[in-house]
């Protein structure tokens, strides 16, 4: 186990400085976002090879960036009712979920998504768009990003079995401070109360 325990920090470590370097790319999708609508505004310039790019960026954030957010519990969790069980039957689901859903789906998108590159690729597919840009770049992301994903997912699976032999800690714990979910439901809770001390008053 502790073996494996190695494997996951070293994964971790991957996907952790993969998704820090990615972040950048949300300044770059700004900048390029940007100079698209501020060129077709002012200078009545637009370019096809600008439009894509921009779509290629927003793709790079969220596949290669996936894992990441798997590392860091970022993802969204639907636990209703996983949330009232105790905490060995919550990681009981996680390994569940891992086994039999997340990694076979990544494994089916992985399936189909390396001969799609390839096929890409050797025939240098371009867009059919007029100044457009290459496709085949695009299309290595997929299967890049959910090999990344596949990683994180095998990682995540080590953690919960390891937290259930009382050898490392909580994996579905966040790292400190309230998860988005928790402040926006706590948002909304607050706005439902003023409306309803208003509508009393």
């Amino acid at each position: 186990m502790r073996i494996l325990l190695t494997l996951s920090r070293y994964i971790d470590a991957v996907n952790t400085f993969v998704g820090r370097q990615i972040a950048w790319l949300i300044l770059i999708v700004v900048l390029v976002s940007a100079g698209n609508a501020l060129s077709r505004k002012f200078l009545s310039a637009s370019s096809n090879a600008w439009l894509e790019l921009q779509w290629y960026l927003f793709g790079a954030l969220f596949l290669l960036a996936s894992g990441y957010a798997l590392l860091r519990n970022d993802h969204v969790r639907v636990d209703v009712l996983a949330q009232r069980l105790s905490k060995r039957t919550q990681i009981g689901i996680e390994i569940f979920g891992v086994l039999f859903f997340l990694l076979p789906a990544c494994g089916l998108i992985m399936w189909h998504g390396w001969p799609m590159f390839w096929e890409s690729f050797v025939s240098n597919e371009q867009s059919s768009n007029s100044g457009g840009l290459v496709r085949w770049p695009v299309k290595l992301l997929v299967p890049v990003g959910f090999s990344l994903l596949i990683a994180a997912a095998l990682s995540h699976l080590i953690k919960c079995i390891a937290y259930l032999r009382g050898m490392a800690p909580d994996p579905t714990r966040r790292g400190g401070g309230k998860s988005p979910e928790q402040a926006l439901a706590e948002d909304i809770a607050r706005l439902a109360a003023s409306d309803s001390g208003r509508k009393a008053n």
